[in-house]
C-alpha cells in the first residue's frame, strides 16, 4: 500500500513533471519522507514522482550513494545517515546558531519560558534552535518544525522585515492566507500591518495557535535591516500569571539585538 505524504511537506509533486528539472525531481524524493510516512518503497517513490522506472531507480541510487537515503530492507528506504552528518555541520557552522550560543539560555533564565530561534524557510518559518525551560511541554514547537509565515509572533516579525521583493512575491501566492491572518485584504493594508510591527520592533500575539497563549518575538537583523530570523518566547496566561509582558518584550528584543550584533561581527570567510 502506497504511503501518503504528510500535508506539512513543503511543495507538491509538480502537476507537469516534465516541466521540472531532473535535479529538482530527484531532491523531491527526500521531501516525501515524514513522521507519518518514514519508509517508502521503490515502487511508491517512482509512482509518486510519475517518472520512468529507470529514472526512478537512478534517483534512488544517487541519493543512496550520497548517504541521503538508507536501505532498511530490500526495496524500502528511509532518510539516510548523511543527513545526520549534515545536521552536525549546521550545528557547528551556521552563523545564526553560532551567534545565539548562550543567548537563548540567558533569556530562559530572565523570564522563565522556553526560547526559540527561527528563520524563514520557503513560505513558512522553521525553528532552528531552542532552549527549554524546566517543565516545558514536550509537544511544544521545536527545532526542525515549521509554522505558517502569517501566524504567531516568531513568524510575523520575520515577515515584517523580509525584503520588499520577497513580500511582493509572497503576497499573490498567499493572499487568502494573509487576509485570514488579519494582516490585510489588500497589498496596501498588508504593508501597513507589517509597518506597525516594524515600528514596534517586535510582535505580540495571543491565541493564534492555542487559546490563552501569549507569544512575543523580535527580529534578528542583517546589516540591511532585513530579517535573518527571530527570537521568541510563549506562555499561557493562566499558568503564568506572574509574567510581565513589558519585561518579556524587552528581554526578547535584547536577545535578538545581541544575536544580530554577533552576526555582524563574525569574520567573513
Amino acid at each position: 500500500m502506497r504511503a501518503t505524504p504528510s500535508p506539512s511537506v513543503a511543495g507538491e509533486v509538480p502537476a507537469n513533471p516534465d516541466s521540472a528539472s531532473s535535479l529538482a525531481k530527484m531532491l523531491h524524493v527526500l521531501q516525501l519522507f515524514s513522521e507519518s510516512a518514514p519508509v517508502w518503497s521503490t515502487a511508491d517513490i517512482i509512482e509518486t514522482l510519475e517518472t520512468s522506472r529507470s529514472t526512478g531507480y537512478r534517483y534512488i541510487k544517487t541519493l543512496h550513494d550520497a548517504g541521503l537515503l538508507n536501505s532498511v530492507r530490500n526495496g524500502y528506504y528511509s532518510l539516510g545517515p548523511g543527513i545526520i552528518e549534515m545536521d552536525l555541520q549546521i550545528r557547528l557552522t551556521d552563523p545564526l546558531l553560532l551567534a545565539s550560543h548562550g543567548v537563548l539560555e540567558d533569556l530562559v533564565g530572565k523570564i522563565g519560558h522556553s526560547a526559540l530561534l527561527c528563520t524563514a524557510y520557503h513560505d513558512s518559518v522553521l525553528c532552528v534552535g531552542e532552549a527549554r525551560a524546566p517543565l516545558s511541554p514536550e509537544n511544544r514547537f521545536s527545532r526542525g518544525q515549521r509554522r505558517p509565515l502569517f501566524q504567531g509572533a516568531v513568524s510575523k516579525v520575520i515577515l515584517a522585515y523580509l525584503p520588499h521583493h520577497r513580500l511582493k512575491a509572497v503576497y499573490p501566492r498567499q493572499r487568502k492566507e494573509i487576509e485570514a491572518a488579519g494582516l490585510g485584504g489588500t497589498w496596501s493594508e498588508f504593508r501597513a500591518s507589517l509597518g506597525e510591527i516594524k515600528k514596534d520592533g517586535f510582535s505580540l500575539t495571543k491565541g493564534e495557535f492555542n487559546p490563552g497563549v501569549f507569544s512575543v518575538a523580535a527580529p534578528v537583523l542583517t546589516d540591511q535591516k532585513t530579517a535573518l530570523g527571530s527570537v521568541g518566547v510563549a506562555w499561557h496566561e493562566k499558568e503564568r500569571r506572574d509574567v510581565d509582558v513589558e519585561h518579556a518584550v524587552l528581554a526578547v528584543k535584547q536577545a535578538a539585538a545581541i544575536i544580530s550584533g554577533r552576526i555582524k561581527e563574525q569574520p567573513e570567510r
